[in-house]
């Protein structure tokens, strides 16, 4: 987990590719879930929304929209 990212993305700082690719490493170390609970409702919104899947790899709705 970057804390960086984090920073950024709480300050706004992160596109929307920056913001998957945080989210997709979240989810594969398991840190959205002990986070506050923000992160864990944002990473279940992006797995429910078919931008990500259970295990935090991109599904081709990101390729398809142009986001990566």
């Amino acid at each position: 987990m970057n804390i960086d990212d984090i920073i950024k993305y709480e300050s706004g700082e992160l596109n929307d590719a920056q913001t998957l690719c945080l989210f997709s490493n979240l989810i594969r170390s398991g840190a959205a879930w002990s986070l506050q609970g923000h992160y864990g409702r944002t990473a279940r919104a992006l797995i429910d929304d078919g931008w990500l899947d259970n295990y935090g790899m991109f599904q081709d709705k990101c390729y398809d929209n142009g986001i990566l």
